[in-house]
């Protein structure tokens, strides 16, 4: 009975690890978008993270939200607030709460000269 209990806990377990490694470490699909880099805020009541928002179009009815991990990447995010830059980005197939509120992770962040 032991063993049996014992095997059950290290599958369980080892289903539970290989998801949570599954989903941080594969990308879902992986790009750069580029607009008016409108907002980054660091959110969150007992985690905080930092999440931002790209306007794409004139209207600002395009809206590109992500989040954001990587030190340099915030630092600059909070450079450029207001500029029209271009981000890399990740999308992963889940996020977890204390990574960001997105599946979209930027990974660089360029200030580009805008169109208009």
């Amino acid at each position: 009975m032991k063993k049996t209990f014992g095997l059950i806990l290290l599958a369980v377990t080892l289903i539970i690890t290989a998801y949570f490694l599954f989903v941080y470490f594969v990308p879902y699909s992986t790009g750069t978008r580029s607009g008016e880099l409108i907002k980054i805020s660091h959110k969150g009541v007992l985690i905080k993270t930092w999440e931002g928002e790209i306007s794409q179009g004139i209207s600002g009815a395009q809206i590109f939200s992500f989040s954001a991990t990587d030190n340099d990447a915030i630092e600059k995010l909070r450079e450029y607030q207001g500029s029209y830059v271009r981000v890399d980005y990740i999308e992963r197939y889940r996020t977890f709460f204390w990574l960001g509120d997105t599946k979209y992770f930027v990974t660089k962040v360029q200030k580009e000269n805008s169109p208009h």
